[in-house]
């Protein structure tokens, strides 16, 4: 092979992979959800925090985002929290896909996923109406579609959805002051795995670990408010 023949095939092979990462080819995402040991885990958080109460989750839309001094507050008493129960972040950047980027942290050990879960909590949203319409207060379809742009912030209508579509019990530690743990269940009551996942202020979303476990992994741009 012709020195010119090789660069074009290693320019190729370049696009090629620059194109399959952009894309998240979903035969890629079925392939890593097939490996069901790889993405359970033995639920140690889920054991060592089984005491904690949780509160009823209501399906909301964004309410109002409080301002930085106050946001910034909140996070000190999560942060407080968390060192309680043993637990540390790892922290989602601040682009507006901040709840996804965690989900997909929690189910596939890489937060780059976060469209294709995006995609998957679109889905769900649309093939089963009836059971979120009556938690938005918009027109249906405007909902949908200001949602399925990448930077909306995602709210608790996206999060029962992802747990639905996931079959996934997920597990809020936040800074809210009375409702410090909520437990958001999927609507068919069949539980395949747990997300945990830290929230504050209304403006972002962390993916939790046990302490000393947290991997290396780390975003490209910046915290939000960091």
């Amino acid at each position: 092979m012709s020195e010119s023949l090789r660069n074009a095939s290693g320019s190729s092979s370049s696009s090629l992979n620059s194109s399959f990462q952009d894309t998240e080819d979903d035969q890629t995402i079925a392939s890593i959800l097939a490996e069901e040991e790889s993405l359970k885990e033995e639920n140690r958080l889920g054991k060592r925090l089984s005491h904690l109460n949780s509160i009823p989750h209501t399906p909301r839309v964004n309410g109002e985002i409080p301002d930085v001094n106050d946001a910034t507050q909140d996070h000190g008493m999560l942060s407080e929290r968390l060192v309680t129960y043993g637990l540390t972040e790892l922290q989602m950047e601040g682009d507006g896909n901040c709840q996804f980027r965690a989900l997909a942290d929690q189910l596939f050990g890489n937060p780059e996923y976060h469209k294709h879960v995006r995609r998957q909590v679109i889905k769900q949203l649309k093939h089963h109406k009836k059971l979120y319409e009556s938690y938005v207060p918009m027109e249906y379809k405007s909902y949908l579609k200001k949602m399925k742009k990448s930077g909306e912030w995602g709210d608790h209508v996206t999060l029962q959805a992802a747990a639905d579509r996931f079959e996934a019990k997920i597990c809020l530690v936040t800074s809210f002051r009375d409702t410090y743990y909520i437990e958001i269940l999927p609507t068919n009551k069949r539980l395949t795995r747990e997300l945990w996942l830290s929230f504050w202020s209304e403006v972002h979303y962390n993916s939790l670990y046990s302490t000393g476990d947290v991997p290396s992994r780390a975003p490209k741009k910046k915290y939000w408010l960091f």
